[in-house]
């Protein structure tokens, strides 16, 4: 069973840097896509980035283009959003997911608030 904790969040001012976590764990992820979601109140989960875990390809949603980066440690098994010039809009609970090439997400963290004072 795939787990997937994150960690990191917190409140912080506008410009700001804050780094996410999410520690993965029950599978050999070689075949997977890592993501980060967020929800913000009031708001539908949106897509912010992803990254292959072989290869490193990535994407990113243009609200975040710039701004943040998202990596992975194949020895740590962890995948870390690290976000910069944050702004108050970026206040959300973020969410670490994984899905297998090919196939939707599935598999969701608990998440982690992210709020971001003007």
């Amino acid at each position: 069973q795939v787990q997937l904790v994150e960690s990191g969040g917190g409140l912080v001012q506008a410009g700001d840097s804050l780094r996410l976590s999410c520690a993965a764990s029950g599978r050999t992820f070689s075949r997977y896509v890592m993501g980060w979601f967020r929800q913000a109140p009031g708001k539908e989960r949106e897509f912010v980035a992803e990254i292959r875990w072989t290869g490193g390809s990535t994407v990113y949603a243009d609200s975040v283009k710039g701004r943040f980066t998202i990596s992975r440690d194949n020895v740590k098994n962890t995948v870390s959003l690290q976000m910069n010039s944050l702004k108050p809009e970026d206040t959300a609970v973020y969410y670490c997911a994984a899905r297998l090439l090919g196939t939707a997400y599935n598999y969701w963290g608990q998440g982690t608030q992210v709020t971001v004072s003007s």
